[in-house]
């Protein structure tokens, strides 16, 4: 079923804060054409669009289709954390030249001693590549042990201790429930940015 809340924003980027920001909010549905976009851009000027749905076939599409026109429209494609699932796309020669840019729980650029040596070990022992999985299910086991260990049934207190952060810093805070004003669960409010272009992807500070 088309979605018609799913939509874009463009922003024409400036370089003095005192210029208005300019910004259109166009709704499109999923079957939208490469026309639709074009119509809204300005070959002349640097545009920020931003995908504001979770849906990752829109969120493909779009990508595609503002690829297909990059070279005559300069642009930044600004997506959603679900674009996170996309990555493997981003490295095909269709999306080459478009600059991507999405927010991410986990990211592991593997350039510190600990992902080197899970990485030579894989390499050595499997012969293979360890997934993101591996990276993640390792940084858990280590810091949450330590912190067992240090803390015993007092954990749940000090989860959001700073300790024992192995790839990434996290920021683990309770989240509580507003109607019964009791703690819910967990969560990790860390939040990285990245950017794929070319099929290389890179953090954003």
């Amino acid at each position: 079923m088309e979605d018609m809340i799913k939509s874009f924003f463009d922003a024409a980027a400036s370089n003095t804060s005192s210029v208005p920001l300019k910004i259109k909010y166009i709704d499109l549905i999923d079957s939208f054409t490469v026309n639709q976009l074009t119509s809204k851009l300005d070959s002349d000027s640097h545009t920020v669009c931003i995908s504001g749905s979770l849906d990752e076939n829109f969120g493909r599409r779009l990508s595609l289709q503002l690829a297909s026109i990059d070279k005559s429209y300069p642009l930044t494609l600004i997506g959603m954390p679900t674009f996170d699932n996309l990555a493997k796309d981003f490295s095909a020669p269709q999306y080459k030249g478009l600059e991507i840019v999405y927010s991410t729980p986990f990211y592991n650029s593997r350039m510190d001693k600990v992902s080197q040596g899970i990485n030579d070990y894989f390499n050595t022992a499997m012969y293979a590549r360890p997934s993101d999985m591996v990276m993640r299910g390792y940084e858990a086991t280590w810091r949450f042990s330590k912190l067992l260990l240090q803390y015993g049934k007092d954990i749940a207190s000090n989860l959001t201790r700073k300790e024992y952060n192995v790839f990434r810093e996290l920021d683990i805070q309770p989240v509580i429930n507003k109607q019964t004003t009791t703690l819910d669960y967990f969560e990790n409010k860390k939040l990285f940015f990245v950017k794929w272009q070319d099929g290389i992807i890179k953090g954003v500070n």
